[in-house]
């Protein structure tokens, strides 16, 4: 018995590792396929992503070129302007040209020389010039109290042609600063001669040609007038002589570089015409918006395209970007993918199809390898189960035949004391010949059932005979044992329809299991009753019980909760599933109330004769 249980075990452990083998070989099976077709669909996805973005560059770089040539086109127009704009005019007269055309905000006139020619401060005249003082007059009237007297010599020599070039001391010219001087004297808009000179003397700051004027003494006298006269009179220049005065102080000298280059002066630009002899100045505020517009006229839906000075700033979050050229160097164009781009939808959907088609191929490969393992791990629990069956009839087999054959040949050989003890070892014989019947009916019952080809004679049975031949059956063997057997059959029961050899093989094999897992005191009960149209039979031990999981597993093949227990008293776990399998053929039903300690309850519920339907 102890080898028959250890080589139970060996085949138990073995399965149990081809289990987990198959367990591995299935986890394998699932991952590998897996992961190939995570990496195909990875790699479906770069590429489907790579092709989208090569389709937005074909189709946005070259407008992108376009919007960029315009830009550095708009620019060299501007450098070819500079250069176009009255090239043999005099520097005064071509820096008015350039800014009241409104071709750069302020300009530098240069020389040959790289010097500058306009905005630049001429000499003061030499000490030889003999220049006398040309406000001792006009001073000597004013402080004798003749204010009328000295507005006219003023307006005087700021009519006289041939007082238009005469310079002071300081090089600057008489006759605007006296026409000025004779406003302050009058001092009354209502006169006529007031607004006549104020014309005059307007006309005058706006002319660019000769005589030069000084810019620092232009830029004075319109301020002056500006803050007399207010709207009264316009500079169109000055914002431009500011300009280039301010941008002359932080750089004198002339810059190296072509192209739009930054200034000292914060937001101010120069760009210089072809010969160097021009230089625009531009405010930043004012060019930018219009290179805005220009970059972005291009057709190119779904973008933004932002214009980038050379300030260091990274392009990372630009899909694209391009140079301005050589009129604007570091300056570029930063195209930036919107929400609306014509190519993205068909990504995405490309997308979703390989995550779709991913997701069914690994939900496939998922399915079929739980299909076939449930199918692998079923044949192995088949397997074992075949192996155990075997050990099992093996071992349930030899014990009955080794005792039959050791009666026998002490019987044969005549070793027994007296008649007593040859009638007791005849009794055991027929004991063991019994049950090694009820084993090869089991067994028989189990392979037709396993066949489902067992045959079944229905008839109407008398219940109360099925229970009382079964109580007869096994009253002997209880009552040998010492065991408290007690039968309660209710009179009048309804008859049921079925198989009476099957039905009592339901009933002994109930008796025997309660008779078998029951302690040395053992009370055994076997009722039959009705109950809701139905004819039931229950089975009371007061044995070892069983738990809830074990209840669950009660009515399996070759199931036994305790297998010690089951050695000792003998069986092979078929018994429970050969009653379940005769009481469903019947249309009944079967069912175990137990707690551990506590004894079990079977109920057979089968239905009445004139309660069952049509088989």
């Amino acid at each position: 018995m102890a080898r028959s249980e250890s080589r139970r075990r060996g085949m138990g452990g073995g399965a149990g590792e081809g289990a987990w083998r198959l367990l591995v070989l299935l986890a394998l099976a699932v991952a590998v396929p897996t992961a190939c077709v995570l990496w195909f669909m990875n790699e479906a996805v770069r590429n489907t992503r790579l092709a989208v973005r090569q389709k937005l560059i074909e189709a946005y770089e070259p407008p992108l070129h376009e919007a960029a040539a315009a830009v550095a086109a708009y620019w060299q127009d501007k450098s070819d302007a500079l250069a176009a704009t009255a090239p043999d005019a005099a520097p005064p007269e071509r820096f008015a040209a350039l800014v009241t055309s409104g071709l750069c905000a302020g300009a530098v006139i240069r020389d040959e020389a790289g010097g500058v020619a306009y905005p630049a401060e001429p000499p003061p005249p030499g000490a030889d010039d003999g220049a006398l003082d040309p406000w001792a007059e006009a001073r000597g009237l004013v402080d004798a109290g003749d204010a009328e007297g000295a507005a006219e010599l003023l307006a005087g020599m700021f009519a006289d042609p041939e007082g238009a070039e005469a310079r002071d001391a300081s090089g600057r010219l008489i006759a605007p600063l006296a026409g000025l001087r004779a406003l302050e004297l009058i001092a009354d808009p209502a006169e006529p001669r007031y607004a006549e000179l104020r014309a005059a003397l307007a006309a005058r700051l706006n002319d660019y040609s000769p005589p030069a004027m000084p810019p620092a003494e232009r830029r004075f006298l319109m301020r002056r007038l500006t803050e007399m006269e207010g709207d009264a009179v316009e500079f169109p220049a000055l914002p431009a002589e500011d300009l280039a005065a301010e941008y002359l102080a932080v750089e004198p000298a002339e810059p190296g570089g072509s192209g739009l280059m930054r200034t000292a002066l914060p937001g101010v630009w120069r760009l210089a015409s072809a010969d160097g002899r021009a230089v625009g100045l531009f405010r930043e505020g004012d060019f930018l918006e219009e290179m805005r517009t220009l970059a972005g006229e291009a057709d190119m839906p779904g973008t933004a395209v932002e214009l980038r000075p050379p300030d260091g700033r990274d392009d990372g979050d630009a899909f694209l970007t391009a140079s301005l050229g050589a009129m604007l160097p570091g300056w570029r164009l930063a195209l930036r993918l919107g929400g609306g781009d014509p190519f993205s939808a068909a990504a995405e959907k490309e997308v979703a199809g390989y995550l779709w088609a991913s997701l069914l191929s690994v939900g496939a490969v998922v399915v079929f390898a739980l299909i076939g393992g449930r199918l692998l791990l079923r044949q192995a629990r088949l397997t074992r189960l075949k192996n155990d069956f075997i050990a099992t009839v093996t071992h349930e087999l030899k014990t009955p035949l080794a005792a039959i054959r050791m009666f026998a040949e002490t019987l044969r050989e005549g070793r027994y004391e007296d008649e007593g003890q040859a009638r007791r070892y005849l009794d055991l014989l027929v004991s063991e010949n019994e049950r090694l019947s009820r084993l090869i009916d089991n067994f028989l019952s189990f392979s037709r059932m396993e066949r489902d080809r067992r045959a079944f004679e229905m008839a109407d049975l008398r219940p109360e005979e099925v229970a009382q031949e079964a109580a007869d059956v096994v009253a002997e063997r209880f009552a040998a044992a010492g065991c408290r057997f007690e039968t309660e059959i209710a009179p009048e029961l309804p008859a049921v329809r079925g198989d009476r050899d099957a039905l009592v093989t339901v009933l002994l094999n109930l008796l025997d299991n309660a008779f078998k897992y029951s302690g040395e005191d053992r009370r055994i009960a076997l009722r039959a009753r009705a109950a809701d149209g139905q004819v039931c039979f229950e089975v009371q031990d007061n044995g070892v019980g069983m738990s809830r999981r074990e209840v669950r597993r009660a009515f399996e093949r070759f199931y036994q909760a305790d297998s010690r227990l089951s050695r000792r008293a003998e069986g092979c776990g078929l018994g429970l599933s050969i009653v379940k399998f005769i009481v469903d053929a019947h249309g009944g039903a079967v069912d175990v109330e137990s707690a551990p300690g506590r004894g079990s309850t079977f109920t057979v519920r089968l239905p009445a004769a004139e309660q069952r339907p049509e088989q």
